[in-house]
């Protein structure tokens, strides 16, 4: 297993795979390497990549340049800003227009490569990182990348953009001019994370946004240092970017095999079913398919059979993350874990796996599930007991004796399952009166489910609606009769940002490197402040002291346990209903599309598709 040869080479970096994220791990690097300027920087160890590597091991530097590759979107958007919370921005601005100062690799876990920076060094405490800008770096009108741009970006995003990038800047202390190239940032106390997250800020050039209201929303094409600009828009319909043939970074090892097509094209659809007939049309070139029972009995169309088309099966070795259906306790009848427990006991994932995935993908199991970093069955032993001994009177049950899903029923009824669920709710007062769920005051027990008519990044709209109308109905049993509301992507959006929603569709990518991001995910000001990751509400004192153990450990066995303690925490706070995932991704392409035999670690995952595919023309 390629996980484990990689161990081989740096016995602990492989012990906390990174995810995309822009997120990273918390160890300590050797002194030695921090005293100086280098050309790259690992959570643990070394960066695999020596000083002067020929291409990122995942690309083809012989990869042929040229052609389009025509990709789908559901829903539309009415911003070229992704770097803001207003509007909803179009995929791809800030993946293929916008640089940052370090790349990640997506064959390493959290290792970063100087692309607009021709070095980092970190003070040895961690105190202050310091970057030197490639002299040759340039913007797409062909001027200089300076470090005046640098701060600029560093500090507007800091204060003016979207709530991501808000926390790591509050710890912040100051950011300087070192010299003509050379820009630093001190933090307001040593940090092993931040230097690694300050690399992968997007930069933007200051003089076209100064003076202007950074957080607002805007259709002005942003003028970025990457491979491609903005080449034709249709507000909510369509975009495109065009490969800049001056791009100053062309040469750069980093860039060797990718940046291969000439144009980038993003076409947006009402929904996941009119998505996938523009790919049996050909009018799209690639369809990520998320159903493997549609992956094996649906694709006989002529597209496919006549070879215009082909299947292909991208394994990854990233942990299974969390996706469901999120409760929101900010909502009074959720705040009892008796009653998310109970809803979870209703909700009979073995049924639903069987009758819409043919029972194919496993289930998520825990946040961290299908990883090292996962939470151990049975109790809490060892490092992990005692992080979490502390807080062992507030913690729900489960979480240090151990927690598992319920099994569920081959039926649509799972009674032993409804059982369960009725007595829990009768603990939590509300009980079944007059074939309704009411309290002691006859107040019913109802609630919204708010959905994304237009899908998800993981799930179709006609998917996530079909799981909750099975749900909706193994309610029934218990008085409980939710109300499903449908609303378009901008709706959707603009209501999850505030937290007004009583339950909903959830995903989120979890890292086996996770770092402060977390905070972010499950950190207590998400409670009240828009735009968090924190949809289901967590206010967990033992969340945040388990984030704290994660970000301060100093070894790799520290961090391990600090992550399975969150993973108890996360898990047995009853928070999602979990459903399914996938240890593949199943890509359904034109047949002229290629991609390098090599695999990185994380598969199909963003720097993978489109950035080292190709085209082959006869």
């Amino acid at each position: 297993m390629r996980i484990f040869e990689n161990l081989n080479k740096s016995a602990i970096r492989g012990a906390t795979l990174g995810l995309l994220t822009l997120t990273g791990g918390v160890a300590s690097m050797p002194l030695a390497t921090l005293a100086e300027p280098v050309h790259g920087i690992a959570i643990y160890g070394e960066p695999a990549l020596q000083q002067g590597f020929a291409h990122l091991p995942y690309a083809n530097p012989d990869a042929p340049k040229g052609g389009t590759i025509r990709l789908a979107e559901p829903g539309g958007f009415d911003s070229l800003k992704p770097w803001v919370l207003k509007g909803n921005a179009a995929w791809g601005v800030g993946v293929h227009v916008t640089e940052s100062l370090m790349m990640r690799s997506i064959d390493e876990p959290f290792t970063l490569y100087g692309l607009l920076a021709e070095t980092i060094e970190v003070a040895p405490d961690r105190h202050w990182v310091e970057f030197t800008l490639r002299e040759e770096a340039r913007f797409s009108d062909g001027s200089p990348v300076t470090v005046d741009d640098v701060i600029w970006s560093y500090e507007t995003l800091g204060t003016q953009g979207h709530p991501r990038y808000l926390a790591a800047w509050s710890r912040v202390d100051r950011i300087e001019a070192t010299g003509p190239r050379s820009v630093r940032l001190t933090f307001t106390e040593p940090d092993r994370e931040l230097p690694l997250l300050m690399g992968l800020r997007p930069i933007l050039k200051k003089a076209q946004w100064e003076g202007q209201d950074f957080a607002a929303s805007s259709l002005e094409a942003p003028i970025g240092s990457g491979a491609y600009v903005v080449d034709q828009v249709e507000p909510g319909r369509s975009i495109s970017f065009r490969r800049n043939p001056d791009y100053w970074g062309r040469d750069l090892p980093l860039m060797a095999g990718v940046n291969n097509f000439d144009v980038i094209r993003y076409d947006y659809f009402a929904d996941a079913n009119a998505m996938f007939e523009a790919f049996k049309a050909g009018a799209v070139t690639v369809w990520r398919e998320l159903s493997a029972q549609k992956w094996a009995s649906e694709y006989g169309f002529p597209l496919m059979t006549d070879g215009r088309a082909v299947q292909a099966e991208i394994p990854n070795e990233r942990p299974s993350g969390i996706v469901g259906l999120v409760m929101n306790t900010r909502n009074p009848a959720f705040a009892d874990w008796r009653v998310r427990q109970a809803l979870i006991e209703m909700f009979n994932f073995r049924f639903i796996n069987q009758t819409l995935n043919g029972g194919a993908d496993p289930r998520i199991t825990s946040y961290f599930s299908n990883s090292v970093l996962a939470m151990q069955d049975g109790p809490a032993t060892g490092r992990v007991a005692e992080l979490l001994a502390p807080f062992a009177a507030d913690l729900p049950p489960g979480t240090l004796d151990g927690y598992t899903l319920p099994e569920g029923s081959d039926r649509a009824m799972d009674r032993a399952g409804v059982r369960r669920a009725m007595a829990l709710m009768a603990e939590a007062g509300w009980t079944v009166q007059d074939g309704q769920l009411k309290n002691a005051q006859g107040q019913p027990f109802a609630f919204e489910i708010l959905l994304n008519q237009n899908g998800t990044a993981m799930r179709s709209g006609s998917e996530v609606q079909q799981i909750v109308n099975i749900y909706v109905e193994a309610l029934r049993p218990l008085g409980i009769t939710p109300r499903i509301t449908l609303l378009d992507s901008a709706q959707y959006i603009e209501r999850t940002n505030n937290y007004q929603f009583d339950m909903t569709w959830y995903e989120r990518g979890l890292s086996l490197s996770p770092g402060s991001e977390q905070r972010l995910y499950w950190g207590r000001d998400g409670v009240s402040t828009p735009g968090s990751r924190n949809w289901m509400g967590i206010d967990s004192p033992a969340a945040e002291a388990m984030i704290d153990a994660m970000t301060a450990a100093d070894t790799a066995e520290d961090f391990t346990a600090a992550v399975r303690a969150l993973d108890r925490v996360l898990t047995a706070g009853r928070y999602v209903i979990p459903v399914s995932f996938s240890p593949i991704s199943r890509l359904a392409h034109a047949a002229d599309l290629k991609y390098p035999e090599e695999i990185p670690m994380y598969g199909d995952w963003p720097g993978f598709l489109p950035e080292v595919w190709w085209q082959e023309t006869n």
